[in-house]
């Protein structure tokens, strides 16, 4: 009985990883990457690369902090998740410039393929996964009993995470792929991810500094 209450909690924590994988902050992260793709299979490959950097990060944090029988503190779990609004802004105003960067050096330039790198999205991941661990290692915590069983645990949402961000980061790749040889489309495209990128990062930060207070915390 034990083993098939582990194996329903697992199940659970596979489907919740693949929730978690299409959150708006994951997904708008990674089409910033994805949208420098003219093959569709790249664009995939990067959300793959995102899980597994974000699974890295849970799992290794996780498992300390369980070990420790400790959490975060809000303080740092606030500003790890602060770090996510930065990098959105940061990738946000990267994907916008590298279009205004083809449109300045000519024609054939935009023509050529962009290559997606795979250690921005691993990087990503890292991010998040940093951010994500203090809830992440609360609801193992109340969900398993040994820390054997929340290393299955941990690994099994990271492993729903990849399969979802493999499946979403495809469905972002579409668009771009399909507008590849239609510049101006491609390039609105492109501008349109990063905009938005930004201005959720913006909101992201302002919501955890203001809204929640994560500012006053840092000056107490």
């Amino acid at each position: 009985m034990e083993e098939v209450g582990l194996l329903s909690i697992l199940v659970f924590g596979f489907i919740l990883g693949i929730k978690h994988a299409i959150e708006p902050d994951h997904v708008i992260a990674v089409s910033t990457i994805a949208s420098q793709s003219k093959k569709l299979w790249r664009s995939s490959l990067a959300g793959v690369f995102w899980g597994v950097g974000h699974t890295a990060t849970l799992f290794v944090v996780g498992i300390v902090l369980i070990l420790m029988k400790g959490e975060l503190p809000e303080k740092w779990a606030m500003s790890l998740e602060f770090l996510v609004g930065i990098m959105l802004v940061y990738f946000g105003v990267a994907a916008v410039r590298s279009v205004k960067t083809a449109r300045n050096q000519g024609h054939e330039h935009v023509h050529q393929p962009r290559d997606v790198s795979y250690t921005k999205s691993m990087f990503m991941g890292l991010i998040h996964g940093l951010a994500g661990s203090a809830a992440m290692v609360l609801l193992t915590m109340s969900t398993v009993n040994t820390v054997w069983e929340g290393a299955a645990y941990i690994f099994i949402f990271g492993a729903g995470t990849v399969v979802g961000m493999l499946f979403f980061t495809t469905i972002i790749g579409i668009p771009f792929v399909f507008s590849a040889g239609k510049m101006r489309i491609n390039k609105a495209l492109t501008q349109a991810t990063g905009v938005i990128s930004t201005g959720f990062g913006f909101y992201y930060m302002y919501n955890l500094g203001i809204t929640e207070g994560l500012f006053q915390l840092w000056m107490q």
